[in-house]
């Protein structure tokens, strides 16, 4: 194979599990992790997380996209992508995922015995999700545990147990938790007609576009009290709180650019808002931790 055409495999298998998209998951880690050690993570131990959520994270997306390859190219919205076009075969995409879950368990192993034992339940309700959406509509809320995690256990790789002190990453996880869940929700109002002449569960299909909104606007009320809660815990200052109020007036916003009959402007809702608010949240939770 050539240069050129390794960097194009590359490129692809980047574009199938959309790297920019850790921009969800990896700042709430990386904030839990460094209120955990007080702003000052061994590089070691800093490189680690960063190398799990990523690991982990693209594991889950790679199974995710061979495990619904069929219901991509079935479906007119997803039918570009990588596999259905025969830009990446499905056994890349299922190698990938298994060299991906296996870093990641090596790399659990690495920090602690507790954190190699949890490694391996965790990856399976990663790769777990892909099949949820099958059989019920909390996937969703499954997903949303799925990124809720990592706050969790990024904590854990500092402390290397459980302990009072996990309180305070189980309350932000939550709170990714309930977050992921409500813009997955909105996301999914895209799909309706699809997952229900298909029975495919989601909560746009059980309960209509209207319906479903109304929910993650309750799961994104859920995550506002997450975030504060963590603040209050750990704790953190007013920076970051006010960033808290911050990103739940951008909650809002997002709320505010779909309805159940328009839908144009979900990608802004999507990746603009939630992107925003993830690196906000990281930013002011920094600010407070050093200065």
């Amino acid at each position: 194979m050539t240069a050129v055409g390794a960097v194009g495999n590359a490129r692809a298998l980047a574009s199938l599990v959309k790297l920019s998209h850790s921009v969800f998951a990896l700042p709430f880690a990386l904030l839990s992790l460094l209120a955990a050690t007080a702003g000052q993570p061994s590089l070691r131990l800093l490189a680690s997380v960063v190398a799990a959520v990523v690991a982990a994270r693209t594991a889950a997306m790679a199974y995710n996209r061979y495990a619904d390859r069929g219901i991509d190219a079935a479906n007119p919205r997803t039918a570009n992508r990588e596999i259905p076009r025969g830009i990446v075969s499905a056994g890349a995409a299922l190698s990938l995922a298994g060299g991906a879950g296996v870093v990641f368990l090596l790399v659990c192993w690495s920090l602690s015995p507790l954190c190699g034992w949890l490694a391996l339940p965790t990856l399976a309700w990663l790769l777990g999700y892909s099949h949820v959406k099958r059989f019920s509509s909390l996937c969703h809320l499954w997903l949303g545990v799925a990124l809720g995690i990592s706050p969790l256990a990024a904590w854990l790789a500092a402390d290397g147990a459980f302990s009072a002190r996990t309180l305070a990453p189980a309350v932000l996880g939550a709170g990714v938790a309930t977050w992921v869940a409500g813009f997955d929700v909105l996301y999914a109002c895209q799909d309706e007609a699809f997952d229900r002449a298909h029975g495919l569960f989601s909560l746009p299909a059980r309960l209509g576009a209207r319906g479903a909104m109304w929910c993650a606007r309750v799961l994104h009320c859920c995550a506002v009290a997450g975030f504060v809660g963590f603040g209050l815990l750990v704790p953190l200052g007013p920076v970051f709180l006010s960033g808290v109020g911050v990103a739940a007036l951008l909650l809002v916003w997002q709320h505010r650019l779909l309805r159940p009959d328009d839908l144009s402007r979900i990608q802004m809702a999507f990746f603009t808002a939630n992107g925003t608010i993830a690196l906000l949240l990281f930013a002011a939770g920094c600010v407070d931790l050093y200065w």
